[in-house]
């Protein structure tokens, strides 16, 4: 039945890969069961015969479906079934379109798809990494035209040692969370997350990854050779080069006054009337050809931009190849929020604004790995005046998920650990403005508001942005690289190469590309660039606007305290039906978190009362100690002393000779039920009794002298001796 069955087979990092196609999704263009280990992704690709209508672009959409099944449990959704795809992937999809998409012919229209479905995980075998190189596989043996194909290898540092796509044990250990796509011959993609690492040994553990895909690439190479389709023939979207000619000898030096300014509003508004004329001059001449016209003064406009910076080192603003925009950092713009930083670069500009809260808000997350939750949350929001435009806001794309998962990547390696920092922390990134390397300026924003808050970071991080413009041959000519990339250099450029990190080292990169790959020259004068322009910026200026974190939180953060108790007291604490914890919560106006291994954490927003909660917690868990002095609630009175309440389920009598310090004939005439008074613990018996004393609590705080008559050896009526037991 399934007579082009073909299975091939290799090893990658000492784990068996397996690729095997003709049996599952044989209507699609090209399929493949891509097998790393005990991880199972089906991936597959298909393509419309023919281009779509009124597009300017190569429509390609990549899915990275995850479903539960493959790790054996169910959907956490009310409906229990998968919905929108997580964030987590969405980044996988992000991973994949990024190498893949620059490999597609440039003037191709037909839609494409790309669906890597996960339908089994192994824990120590990266479903992300499996997909990848399963989609690669598919696409290289479809008749889909494509310059690949491309392998993706996942690459750790465990104890200063580089370990290629580690194992589960060995990515809770890693300092690096790096994930390299190549060719043959060039790095295609760059992805990491790293705890400061430098410069030298980032580019070491790249090269170790390329390494890799050379030889996966190899292998697929062969399948291809076997059993690959002839690429079909499309229609090409290119404008007739007469036609462009014609439009470019018309408009280019007009094209070349619009653009040369370092004001976005100003260049928007100048090339209003190039279109205007264009069209008046070249609609009717070239009937039907409206939207190629609007294509043809793209590409004027980046044929322009290019030969500047390629020709002349010439920039639209004006700037030196390696000057930075003009920068500057401000806090505290917001008076009730826990902390907010503004970071403008240029005409960009980020608003970024971080909130604290307890332990218990931390993120719950439903996905396929091992993780959780997480108590670090960075959101990236980029509406549409930021770009003078007008649409709804339709809540994050796949762009701002990316962006917002990229500034949390850089700024996790110097949270503080919640031993040192109980708290969840959310960052919010709001873009006022953008002209290009907004997910850098979020990142410096942060920074800035973090410590503003008086989180406790362990250094500040900043980001900046590298750009290439290759030759007409791309990367294998010349090619110049230059810092901090704005709007239209990003546009019309070849890269976009984002490096955040510390004074110490590197804690993020992210790499776009339009061109096939880079080569190693580029990747080390990317790295060069990056690190000199990343220590100016903290230098210079954030370091400026606010030295260090704060020393105290803001007055409308809650407060956090911890304490560690027997887990076995866990019970106790929470009480018959939460009703010891909740009274404790009410009473104290806080909120109280417990772990299962016994750790405690009390929130709220007066120090004092959350100290009382603390106390109080101690207490339930712990044995009262003796000569410690306690807030307790008269709970009951009787003939011969009162009984007082210092923590739920923790009694004790104060006998009535040790009430006060002057004699006293009746307990009422000094307290009633319900009264608030200070005790100190006397006595505790092997029963577990406790005997409190009002009296000497007196004497200890307010300095109280004892009357002679208040002797503990004075007769009492009720026939109860100083233990306030009965007597045998």
């Amino acid at each position: 039945m399934f007579e082009n069955f073909k299975v091939y087979e290799t090893t990658i990092a000492g784990r068996p890969f397996k690729l095997e196609t003709g049996k599952m999704a044989q209507l699609a263009n090209a399929a493949f069961m891509a097998t790393y280990g005990e991880t199972s992704v089906l991936c597959t690709v298909t393509a419309s015969d023919k281009p779509r209508e009124g597009v300017d672009f190569f429509p390609l959409s990549v899915d990275f479906e995850e479903k539960m099944y493959s790790v054996g449990r169910f959907p956490g959704s009310f409906q229990r079934r998968e919905g929108r795809a997580s964030e987590k992937a969405i980044l996988s999809s992000r991973c994949i379109d990024r190498p893949i998409r620059p490999l597609f012919p440039k003037d191709m229209r037909n839609d494409c798809s790309v669906v890597a479905t996960v339908m089994s995980v192994d824990p120590d075998c990266s479903p992300e990494i499996t997909a990848a190189i399963g989609v690669s596989a598919a696409i290289a043996v479809s008749d889909i035209p494509w310059d690949g194909p491309i392998a993706s290898t996942s690459v750790g540092l465990v104890d200063g040692e580089i370990v290629i796509n580690p194992t589960l044990e060995q990515r809770e250990k890693t300092d690096l969370n790096l994930t390299v796509s190549s060719t043959a011959d060039l790095v295609a993609m760059i992805e990491a997350g790293a705890n400061e690492i430098d410069d030298d040994l980032m580019f070491d553990c790249i090269m170790a990854g390329h390494e890799v895909n050379k030889e996966i690439v190899k292998f697929i190479n062969g399948i291809v050779a076997e059993i690959g389709k002839e690429k079909f023939t499309f229609e090409s979207s290119n404008p007739d080069p007469k036609i462009m000619a014609e439009i470019e000898e018309f408009c280019i030096e007009d094209v070349k006054k619009a653009l040369d300014t370092d004001d976005k509003n100003v260049r928007d508004a100048a090339l209003l009337p190039i279109y205007d004329a264009v069209h008046e001059k070249f609609d009717e001449r070239f009937e039907g050809c409206e939207g190629k016209i609007d294509e043809i003064l793209y590409l004027v406009q980046k044929h322009v931009v290019r030969s500047w910076l390629k020709d002349e080192h010439k920039r639209v603003d004006g700037r030196g190849i390696d000057d930075i925009r003009p920068l500057a950092s401000e806090v505290d713009l917001l008076p009730r929020v826990h902390g907010s930083g503004m970071f403008t670069r240029g005409q960009t500009q980020v608003l970024s604004i971080a909130t604290l809260a307890p332990i218990s808000e931390a993120q719950k997350l439903d996905g396929l790995d091992e993780e959780v939750s997480k108590r670090y949350i960075h959101h990236y929001n980029f509406p549409s005046f930021s770009v003078g435009e007008t649409k709804p806001s339709r809540g994050p794309g796949r762009r701002e998920i990316g962006h917002g998962a990229l500034a949390e990547r850089a700024l996790v390696p110097v949270i503080p650990s919640v031993d040192e920092f109980p708290y969840a922390i959310r960052v919010v990134s709001e873009v006022l403005s953008s002209n290009g390397s907004t997910s850098q300026g979020s990142i410096c924003g942060s920074t800035l508001a973090l410590m503003a808050a008086g989180v406790p970071i362990k250094a500040p991080v900043a980001g900046i942005s590298c750009g290439l413009i290759t030759g007409d041959d791309g990367v294998y000519g010349d090619f110049m690289t230059m810092v901090d990339i704005q709007g239209l250099e990003d546009f019309y450029g070849d890269m976009d190469f984002k490096v955040a990190g510390t004074h110490k080292g590197i804690t993020a990169i992210q790499m776009d590309l339009k061109v096939h790959g880079l080569t190693p020259e580029i990747i080390k004068e990317a790295f060069a660039k990056t690190h000199k322009a990343r220590i100016y910026i903290l230098d210079e200026v954030m370091l400026k606007a606010i030295a260090q974190p704060r020393a105290e939180l803001s007055k409308y953060a809650p407060k956090m305290l911890t304490t560690t108790i027997n887990p076995e007291k866990i019970g106790d604490v929470i009480g018959k039906q939460g009703k010891v914890i909740q009274s404790i919560q009410e009473q104290c106006e806080c909120t109280i978190n417990i772990e299962e291994d016994g750790r405690v954490y009390v929130s709220g927003l007066d120090i004092e009362k959350a100290q009382q909660a603390i106390s109080i917690v101690e207490l339930i868990a712990n044995d009262p100690e003796i000569g410690a002095i306690y807030s307790g609630k008269v709970t009951r009175l009787m003939t011969f002393g009162a009984f007082v309440e210092i923590a739920p389920g923790k009694e004790g009598l104060v006998h009535i000779s040790k009430l006060d310090v002057k004699r006293v004939e009746k307990v009422e005439d000094v307290v009633a039920v319900g009264d608030q008074v200070i005790v100190k613990v006397t006595e505790i018996d092997d029963q577990g009794r406790i005997n409190l004393s009002r009296r000497d609590a007196l004497v200890e705080i307010n300095g109280a002298v004892i009357e002679d008559d208040a002797s503990d050896e004075a007769p009492r009526k009720g026939g109860r001796n100083r233990k306030g037991f009965k007597k045998n």
